[in-house]
């Protein structure tokens, strides 16, 4: 398919550009940043190019020039060196790869397959638990990209910029403008992202960590996290303490009932719990809430794991961490030792951090916070190289700033500046916003289980390197705690992840080093199998009750009247129609529609009251307010069984007013005429 080769050129370009410019890297370590960064240009050229010649085959086209330039560029810029081969190392790392990124891939990539639009055998389209909520919106965006100019608005509320950070939705579009479905376009880049970022993961996990073994554990504790809420199966199990919607988690006894309940409930998972203020559940599991349905996550994750591998090896030298020791008048003293700084690797970094804002401004934050930790570190303990490593960040920054500038401009601070639900002071996350329902440590110990303690219990000792990642961790976490940065608080666990990517690190490290302790004790193995207990079981089932979920989003009804909208109707045409958040018009057709859901605007930061009012005041009276449709352009008027409930329908009115041209399955479309407009 011409859209798989389309990306694979872009692969091919970063592959070299990685070559050329970081030949000192394993091959495994470049072959994973080489495909990051295709991605990565491939989400961003013909973004760029469309805004000369929309988003359209053209633009597609004309990005392929910038890309050759930048290869280009590379070439002239190239370390001349030999590029490393495999070593033992690396081999240890394949062996990671295999047995943790794999697997955990295979996972990822089946939900990717059965959560997004999979075909049933009667025509209709479904998801999963996770995916209900948030994909139509991820549809719209993508589905309306095409032939679409730049800068975007809202398909869902035209006339307002789309700030949201869009550009994981538009490189699925490019799939669909080359000539692949909807689904096709979602699920293939759904399914890469995952790749790299499991497999990412895993490499700065292992570069980061003591050992291999304790890469392979971090990254188990990344990603089956969940913390302590499978112990609500077994409390009290013996009776029944709720009911549906209340107390639900226990509304059964015995323990394989409460399990059924939580494989089969709507988020009744120990992870994430439905009911938010009767356990006080809110760490989601990042495999099943995060990655699979949160898109933009899952590509900010997948090309902010590149940026924290190339700081953090800029400024690690190896294993040793770079301190020697000078005898000084009173004694030895430690000093701190860095590698050479590689200026190619900084201008790499900068690049590379410029383009993370529109991918996911919660990681350009959350990146930026961890580099602003590392240099104070950094400058404190160079000492005598503090001119080299200022070069270093001055680069770094000065690139990552440049490049991301225009983006915050034109898209974050138009949006978040001036309104008053975003930028709160708001302490304790997301249990202080409902009164301190936990105390302070219970709720992180509750939420995080085992991994915060140990967390928390590694900083006590006089480790170098584990102070240094802690350095830039515990930035995030502070300004996370503090400030809540969207009108849903729940999303300052964007930047809550990243700063427990970074320390599960040091949970894995601090774990493996107090069993190591315990040589020789009989108990030991009977200890290592509870910590696993302790650490993955919330995590586990989380995951079994995305597997097992399945959900119907569009009927068969819904897929036929969107393939009509599509081959019917003009790219940019506007219906009006409920504002529900399963929407075939915008969703699978990728048309505009005249206002979405509060589910997602509200926590945008848009009021869509006015909208929603003369929505209501035309589906009950069209005769009477006609200026509705002059007022927003409509073309076309849309009538389900969503508007035939939701609103005071004269669909007699409809039927006398305007031209009906699709009546099947209960779904009507009615054209405006020129003269009704």
């Amino acid at each position: 398919m011409l859209g798989v080769l389309y990306f694979l050129f872009y692969v091919a370009c970063g592959l070299l550009t990685v070559r050329f410019l970081l030949p000192g890297k394993s091959p495994v370590v470049r072959v994973w940043l080489g495909i990051a960064l295709g991605a990565a240009l491939m989400m961003w050229l013909p973004a760029l190019c469309a805004f000369f010649w929309r988003f359209s085959v053209k633009a597609h086209i004309v990005a392929l020039a910038p890309l050759a330039v930048l290869t280009g560029l590379a070439w002239l810029c190239r370390d001349k060196r030999e590029a490393k081969g495999m070593t033992e190392e690396d081999h240890r790392l394949c062996r990671v790869l295999l047995f943790v990124a794999l697997p955990l891939t295979v996972i990822g990539c089946f939900l990717q397959w059965t959560h997004v639009l999979a075909p049933a055998a009667d025509g209709s389209l479904h998801v999963g638990q996770s995916t209900y909520g948030d994909l139509p919106l991820h549809l719209a965006i993508a589905s309306g990209a095409r032939d679409a100019a730049f800068p975007l608005d809202y398909s869902i509320l035209p006339g307002e910029r789309l700030s949201y950070p869009f550009l994981v939705d538009t490189w699925a579009a490019s799939f669909m403008v080359l000539g692949g479905t909807l689904r096709f376009a979602m699920v293939l880049t759904g399914m890469v992202l995952t790749a790299l970022t499991f497999s990412g993961y895993c490499i700065l996990a292992c570069r980061m960590a003591d050992s291999k073994k304790g890469g392979a554990i971090a990254a188990l504790l990344f990603f089956l996290n969940g913390g302590l809420g499978f112990l609500y199966l077994v409390d009290m199990q013996g009776a029944v303490l709720g009911s549906a919607g209340n107390n639900e988690l226990q509304s059964v006894s015995g323990l394989w009932s409460r399990i059924q309940a939580v494989l089969n409930g709507w988020y009744q998972t120990p992870a994430n719990h439905a009911e938010f203020t009767t356990y006080n559940l809110r760490w989601s599991n990042v495999i099943a809430d995060m990655m699979v349905p949160q898109r933009t996550t899952l590509a900010g994750w997948a090309l902010t794991v590149p940026c924290l591998y190339l700081l953090y090896d800029a400024l690690r030298p190896d294993a040793s961490w770079g301190l020697h020791f000078e005898q000084a008048s009173d004694g030895p003293v430690a000093v701190f030792r860095r590698r050479e700084l590689n200026a190619r690797q900084a201008v790499v970094l900068g690049v590379w951090a410029g383009m993370l804002p529109m991918v996911n401004t919660h990681c350009f934050l959350a990146l930026g916070l961890c580099s602003a930790g590392w240099m104070a570190f950094d400058l404190i303990r160079s000492r005598r190289q503090r001119g080299r490593a200022l070069g270093f960040w001055a680069l770094y920054g000065g690139l990552a700033v440049l490049f991301a500038a225009p983006q915050l401009y034109e898209w974050t601070f138009s949006q978040a500046v001036g309104n008053e639900s975003f930028l709160k002071f708001q302490f304790n996350w997301v249990n202080g916003a409902q009164g301190m329902l936990d105390g302070y440590l219970w709720f992180y110990i509750k939420n995080i289980g085992l991994p915060f303690i140990l967390i928390l219990l590694s900083l006590l000792e006089k480790n170098e390197k584990r102070r240094f990642i802690a350095s830039g961790a515990f930035v995030i976490y502070l300004l996370a705690e503090f400030i809540q940065f969207q009108p849903n608080v729940y999303d300052n666990n964007k930047l809550f992840y990243i700063w427990y990517m970074l320390c599960a690190v040091l949970a894995a490290d601090y774990g493996l080093e107090l069993l190591g302790r315990l040589r020789g004790l009989r108990a030991k193995p009977v200890i290592a199998v509870m910590a696993c207990v302790a650490c993955f079981a919330t995590g586990a089932l989380a995951v079994a009750r995305e597997c097992k979920s399945d959900y119907q989003m569009f009927s068969r009804g819904d897929t036929e009247a969107a393939a009509w909208v599509e081959n019917h109707t003009e790219q940019d045409a506007l219906f009006l129609t409920g504002t529900q958040h399963i929407n075939l018009v915008s969703s699978l057709a990728g048309r505009r529609i005249v206002c979405g859901p509060d589910l997602w605007l509200y926590y945008h930061g848009y009021s869509t009251g006015e909208r929603n009012r003369d929505i209501s005041a035309f589906y009950a009276d069209p005769a009477g307010h006609m200026d509705v449709l002059d007022k927003y352009g409509v073309q076309y008027i849309l009538v389900t069984g969503h508007e035939r409930y939701h609103y005071t329908l004269n669909e007699s009115a409809l039927n006398g007013l305007f031209t009906l041209v699709y009546d099947r399955d209960g779904i009507r479309i009615y054209r405006v005429e020129a003269e009704n407009g």
